[in-house]
């Protein structure tokens, strides 16, 4: 039998930035100016969806009507002046890109985020997008999380079957997303418990604790 995964794909944020707390704080201001108050705890049934279904899903929420494109824009011209200086990689990061390399893993990046934000944490983190094989952004796909096609694409990108690629996500949108399409999925606890994260196939606290059945395992 082969030994999988053949490729890896990684979920950005909360995977291999901890970008929340910027993305939180950005959300919140952005929606302020547009007259609509929220707090954190609005923010997290949204986690891993995206920014436009964050602020569309909050303005619901409220009953407040807002342009979705201008929020969403302002969101992420807020996102980019916070993160300047600021952003780091989660522990493992750069080491486990580095290492699904030397191994022969194709891998690439699936964020519900957008090109603009994606972009930005590239260049705070300094990991050059050409390090992957490819990079799927939220607009590339008509249904985003919890569907399956960020993740469907990505592994089509990759010429590799989805039940031989490994999701690594921190979010249960990313998961069901994942089991959708018909991989196995890594859960990185830094965003939720375990028990929040329920159907991932592994869990680890981070990228430098991976365990080895999730990069060692055939099919």
């Amino acid at each position: 039998m082969a030994i999988s995964p053949k490729g890896i794909i990684f979920d950005m944020d909360g995977v291999l930035v901890d970008s929340e707390p910027f993305i939180i704080k950005a959300v919140i201001q952005a929606l302020a100016e547009f007259g609509l108050k929220i707090t954190a705890e609005d923010f997290h049934p949204f986690t891993g969806t995206g920014e436009k279904n964050c602020v569309r899903g909050m303005a619901k929420n409220h009953n407040f009507p807002i342009d979705i494109e201008k929020a969403t824009t302002r969101t992420y011209d807020i996102y980019l002046e916070l993160i300047r200086g600021n952003l780091k990689p989660l522990p493992g990061a750069k080491e486990f890109i580095t290492e699904c390399k030397r191994l022969g893993k194709k891998i690439s990046v699936a964020t519900s985020a957008d090109i603009r934000k994606a972009a930005g944490n590239f260049a705070e983190l300094k990991i050059p997008p050409e390090t992957f094989d490819a990079i799927i952004y939220g607009n590339n796909v008509k249904h985003t999380k919890p569907a399956p096609d960020i993740f469907l694409l990505a592994a089509e990108k990759m010429g590799i079957d989805p039940k031989d690629c490994l999701v690594i996500e921190d979010a249960l949108s990313g998961i069901q997303a994942a089991k959708a399409a018909g991989a196995k999925c890594l859960a990185i606890t830094s965003s939720f418990t375990p028990e929040k994260l329920p159907g991932a196939d592994f869990y680890a606290p981070d990228l430098a604790n991976v365990p080895k059945e999730a990069i060692n395992w055939q099919r």
